[in-house]
């Protein structure tokens, strides 16, 4: 599968209606596609893993979503001793109430059939600049990289905070982020490039899944950019409005973008799947469609650390107006550093995901990101069933789906 954006099966192009001019083209996500191993092989111990953002090194290409459920100052530090990634949501809980745990025990103790309004209610509390000062400094005094997220009509009023505050990265993040955004709350509007332009600190921008979009965002001066609109396992945007394209073919045709701007300009700009990935194997998938990191939220909620105990919920689904999530029970199924590191005692590809990426790093014989993202991929729509009758019918291993 090339990553080209008019690669992806253009042959199947059809006319959406015998009266219209307007064509249309296959896409595909993970479950569609597979991994190609070649001729060459390597040790595990060989493969490297690390990914950069503007002047910072990760050695793990995984990124914490800006959830509540997931990310908060203890987290957010693990990750970063861990070698991770951790996004602190500047407009969640955290910097809602000052003890967020009274209102995170409400969230898990809430009746399904009660938990929109109760997200409602508790979201709706005023955000206090004096916690975002006080969260980041806590991550500050924790040594913790400080990567914290807002949302594109907020950015420019909290950019004289987060430049006093210091911050190591921002996060600029919607469901779809394009070069301007106008608002009726917060700033009036924001310009993209005469953001980049006034923050100290690298900017990560998001959501996008079209080739266009990524070129323009690097042309503006983002520091990498988020791909995905609506896959996560919390979230309902799919369905409530009608929007998203699969994660193989939105990656693959953003990635095209970085590549032909690096190539005319010498300036790599990352590309970050965000969302629809459940296991390890689909941020393996992610990465060979040309992803440098992958942002995840479910995985990371099922660690025993996580805020949302056992729970999961999207970034929309406080919404007064138009709810886009739901809460998912996602468990507790080991630690964060077991989650990443191992070692595994489930057979899924839940636990030890750093593992898992350098065992499909080693079989596919890449010995870095890069060459992870040149190996053949395929069609292949039977992949997650062929051969796997017993465990289907026992509801075991890569049945439990």
């Amino acid at each position: 599968m090339s990553h080209s954006s008019n690669s992806l099966d253009l042959d199947l192009a059809t006319k959406l209606s015998t009266n219209s001019n307007r064509l249309t083209r296959r896409t595909y996500g993970f479950d569609e596609i597979s991994l190609v191993p070649g001729s060459y092989t390597l040790d595990i111990e060989l493969c490297d893993t690390t990914f950069v953002i503007d002047k910072f090194s990760f050695k793990v290409p995984i990124i914490a979503s800006a959830m509540d459920s997931v990310t908060n100052v203890n987290t957010v530090t693990l990750l970063s001793n861990l070698g991770a990634m951790g996004v602190l949501n500047l407009q969640g809980l955290q910097t809602r109430y000052d003890n967020p745990d009274e209102i995170l025990d409400q969230i898990a103790k809430c009746d399904d059939s009660k938990f929109i309004e109760l997200f409602q209610k508790l979201y709706l509390k005023p955000i206090d600049e004096k916690l975002i000062v006080k969260r980041i400094a806590e991550l500050k005094a924790n040594n913790a990289r400080v990567v914290v997220s807002v949302t594109p009509n907020f950015a420019d009023k909290y950019l004289p905070l987060l430049i006093d505050s210091d911050i190591d990265i921002l996060v600029v993040q919607s469901t779809v982020t394009g070069l301007i955004h106008k608002s009726v709350t917060g700033s009036a509007s924001l310009n993209v490039e005469k953001f980049c332009k006034k923050a100290p600190f690298p900017v990560i921008v998001g959501n996008c899944v079209t080739y266009k979009t990524a070129y323009d965002l690097m042309e503006a001066g983002v520091s990498a950019i988020l791909v995905g609109i609506g896959p996560g396992a919390a979230c309902t945007s799919r369905s409530v409005l009608g929007i998203g394209v699969p994660m193989a073919t939105a990656i693959a045709d953003c990635a095209q973008a970085k590549i032909d701007y690096a190539a005319k300009t010498g300036r790599y700009v990352s590309i970050v799947a965000d969302g629809g990935m459940i296991g390890a194997g689909d941020i393996c998938k992610a990465i060979a469609c040309g992803a440098d990191a992958a942002m995840i939220g479910s995985p990371l909620a099922k660690a025993k650390e996580a805020p949302g105990r056992g729970y999961h919920w999207g970034m929309a689904t406080p919404s007064p107006i138009l709810p886009r999530g739901t809460r998912v029970k996602v468990g507790s199924i080991g630690s964060m550093e077991e989650i990443l590191f191992g070692p595994a005692t489930i057979d899924d590809g839940s636990l030890n995901l750093i593992g898992a990426l350098q065992t499909s790093m080693a079989t596919l014989g890449a010995s870095n990101l890069k060459e992870m993202q040149n190996i053949e991929i395929v069609i292949a729509p039977s992949i997650l069933k062929e051969g796997k009758f017993y465990q289907s019918a026992q509801g075991l291993g890569m049945g439990r789906s």
